[in-house]
């Protein structure tokens, strides 16, 4: 069973389990993700799961933890190439998030998974800070507000984009009203025309 096992280095191993462990969930559900149901996909011993990840809630934060990382990439690589306009750093922002969401269902089953996990929860909000930071940094130029009310209001958009994000997955909307729901929602919230007009002033 676990044939050329040795084969691989550690960092190695750990991306063909975290791809094992995906494709587990992607098929059968979090339910059917155990340390024990990994290591018999993977073919390798048990030991060698448990060294990688110690128990379940490890493992599923591990996975968590790389859709995160694949989404903040999305996003960044969607920000260099947007036009510097609010509304296009907004779409490029609200597209990076909705492709997310359904090319990486697993994303809120993992999340779910883990309700009430107080290791899970501290992760959480240490990724939204993260990705709260990224938005407004990227919306600052347009915005008319203080970095505080900024933040605060990518906050809101966050949240509105996770309730739109449900309505996407229960097929109440499609991608692209998503993406133009969360986009209108965002430049609204940013004060986009005050930093306009200020700009407008100081020329004139």
């Amino acid at each position: 069973m676990t044939t050329g096992s040795t084969r691989l280095s550690k960092s190695a191993r750990r991306e063909q389990l975290l791809d094992t462990a995906m494709a587990i969930v992607r098929a059968h559900g979090t339910d059917s993700l155990t340390l024990l149901s990994l290591a018999e996909a993977a073919g390798v011993s048990r030991p060698i799961v448990y060294d990688h990840f110690g128990t379940r809630p490890g493992l599923l934060i591990a996975l968590y933890r790389r859709l995160d990382e694949r989404h903040r990439a999305a996003s960044e690589e969607a920000l260099r190439d947007a036009p510097a306009v609010p509304r296009e750093i907004a779409r490029v922002l609200s597209a990076a998030y909705f492709a997310c969401a359904t090319d990486m269902p697993e994303w809120t089953a993992i999340s779910a998974a883990l309700k009430g996990n107080q290791e899970m929860e501290a992760i959480e909000r240490k990724l939204l800070d993260g990705y709260t930071d990224l938005m407004a940094t990227a919306l600052r130029p347009y915005s008319g507000l203080t970095q505080e009310a900024l933040r605060l209001r990518c906050v809101g958009a966050l949240g509105a984009a996770e309730a739109i994000a449900a309505e996407l997955n229960r097929g109440r909307a499609t991608v692209a009203e998503a993406i133009a729901a969360l986009t209108d929602l965002t430049v609204g919230s940013i004060d986009a025309e005050a930093q306009a007009g200020a700009g407008v002033a100081t020329i004139s």
